[in-house]
């Protein structure tokens, strides 16, 4: 049997792998369309506009491609259009994120950043995570694409068209109706529709079962009633200050074993690679399957750690990259990888930037990727050059081309004690903890090479500097709490929630579902990593889930199914 084709408009913007992913999941073919000669273009039925990162380079590539005229006769035509994140924003007047720089203008909108001060201590932007919506439009039934108030969606953007005064009504007047996101007290737009065209700020493909129904009902072209406004969640659930559910994530620790193929372990804490005697290791299996498995269990992010010596020559780092492109096939969350995303010379005398680095793996099927070593010696140039960048480090130059959501640092500190505050010249805490020496006062020193070498510079300040260069996102892990199965950190948490403006992922120590409870209470952490408590099958992502969710804490349950 036949399988229809659809079409992708590719203007080199993020992960684009996911979405053909899911819509070959759904029974189509998918074909990516990267400029306007290619004759599929005009006799294209359905298209999709993705986007992901830096409005400005989005719009810049899309009109430099010459798409602008044929999407604009596309829309004419009747025929169906569906933008997702920078997709949708394309379609807005324009975007503070790149003034003086038009959209389509079909929105009658302007785009804003997020307000950090929206919320008593601030929120974290960017708005990265699971949140719901509600619909609203001028006609009350057959209008949406299985869009679900009691559904959760997830979004990463620090821009959006947020709606204040009276946009909502005026949009409303001209026919649009609206699916209405809400971050912190912030209103905007989530998705749209509107004849032919529909687009979400949301991304459908990286939303589970929930986002692969509303990509279906585009494809088969099935408009749904409208379902009830508000969510239905449970009275003695929380509601979080943000609106975001409590984001758990799994992370998978990928080496090469003895015999030289892909397994799973938790750094050099302990090993839960397969033994000689479990007979052959299939390649590349072990870390794709598992992931899978981790998806099902209701996590909300997958995260490879590349902690192998391959990562050295990543033009040829086949392995890892075909790891990426089989789990993007059946997972639908996102995907983070991290592990040798630095300028590197590969054996044969190639130059590779970190930038050609971090798209093939973009390109492979990852959401997002995570510097760690690279991020330490950025920082420690930042501060050295009169805090300021130089243009030319992997954070800087992946987060303009992709946007600082793309871009996570891994941070790994070791505590460090002193006599008193005035002791070093990084910012301290009063730990409740004293040191062996009666100290009362700690910093904590980053480190690099996984651990193995320590530096003076503050985890602080490194993340202060990380921020400022373009970091968009901050994996916390703890030297001290690794493998301990003690639980998190929480001073050290609060004390790097205290530094920055975006988001926070507490990781090392999580033992038992009571840690992520204790952190997500205590704390004001953005999201909870897993690893060996997952690895070992002590506990399931759902079985921690329930554990929440049964002590009154927002989490996303997704029992549906496609």
């Amino acid at each position: 049997m036949t399988r229809e084709t659809v079409y992708i408009i590719d203007v080199e913007s993020g992960n684009l792998r996911s979405l053909q992913n899911a819509i070959e999941h759904l029974g189509y073919d998918a074909r990516l369309i990267k400029d306007a000669s290619d004759p599929a273009l005009a006799s294209a039925d359905r298209l999709f506009l993705p986007g992901v990162g830096n409005y400005g380079h989005f719009v810049l590539e899309f009109k430099k491609r010459g798409f602008e005229e044929p999407i604009r006769r596309h829309i004419a035509a009747g025929k169906p259009l569906m933008g997702i994140c920078v997709g949708l924003q394309a379609f807005a007047q324009g975007s503070t994120e790149s003034p003086g720089l038009s959209g389509l203008g079909i929105l009658p909108i302007d785009l804003v950043k997020f307000d950090h001060n929206d919320l008593p201590g601030g929120k974290s932007v960017p708005h990265i995570g699971w949140n719901s919506l509600k619909v609203k439009g001028p006609e009350t039934s057959k209008t949406y694409y299985s869009l679900d108030p009691a559904s959760k969606y997830y979004f990463v953007h620090s821009y959006a068209a947020i709606l204040k005064g009276d946009k909502q009504k005026q949009l409303e007047e001209e026919g649009w109706n609206l699916a209405i996101g809400k971050y912190g007290s912030e209103e905007f737009v989530a998705a749209v529709i509107k004849g032919n065209l529909f687009a979400t700020q949301f991304h459908p493909e990286k939303s589970g079962a929930a986002g692969l129904k509303i990509i279906k009902a585009f494809l088969d072209q099935t408009k749904v009633s409208i379902l009830p406004e508000e969510s239905t969640s449970s009275s003695d659930t929380e509601v979080t200050p943000t609106g975001l559910t409590r984001r758990i994530i799994a992370c998978l620790d990928v080496r090469t074993n003895d015999n030289g193929d892909l397994v799973v372990t938790k750094g050099d804490q302990y090993d839960v690679r397969e033994k000689a005697d479990s007979g052959d290791v299939r390649n590349l299996g072990k870390p794709v399957e598992m992931a899978e498995k981790y998806y099902k269990q209701g996590a909300d992010e997958v995260t490879f750690l590349n902690i192998t010596s391959f990562r050295n020559s990543p033009i040829k780092d086949a392995p890892m990259l075909d790891v990426l492109k089989l789990a993007a096939k059946t997972v639908f969350v996102p995907l983070t990888v991290g592990g040798g995303i630095k300028d590197v010379v590969d054996p044969d005398g190639t130059k590779v930037p970190a930038l050609e680095v971090a798209s093939l793996y973009f390109r492979s099927g990852a959401d997002k990727v995570s510097i760690g070593t690279d991020a330490v010696l950025a920082a420690e140039a930042y501060f050295t050059n009169g805090s300021k960048g130089t243009g030319t480090s992997p954070i800087e130059t992946i987060s303009k081309a992709y946007g600082i959501q793309a871009v996570v640092i891994s941070v790994d500190p070791k505590r460090f004690y002193v006599k008193d505050a005035s002791s070093t010249k990084y910012q301290t805490i009063k730990t409740q903890f004293p040191g062996p020496n009666g100290e009362e006062y700690c910093y904590y020193r980053v480190t690099s090479q996984g651990g193995r070498q320590v530096h003076e510079l503050g985890a602080y300040e490194l993340c202060q500097a990380c921020e400022a260069l373009g970091a968009g996102e901050v994996l916390l892990n703890c030297i001290d709490k690794d493998g301990s199965n003690s639980g998190y950190d929480l001073e050290l948490i609060n004390h790097i929630k205290e530094a920055v403006q975006i988001p926070v992922i507490a990781s090392s120590g999580a033992g038992n579902p009571s840690h992520f409870e204790e952190v997500f209470k205590k704390t004001s952490t953005d999201a909870a990593l897993g690893a060996g408590m997952f690895h070992r099958g002590e506990y399931t992502v759902h079985e921690v889930k329930e554990y929440l969710r049964d002590h009154g804490l927002l989490v996303r349950i997704d029992d549906e199914s496609i």
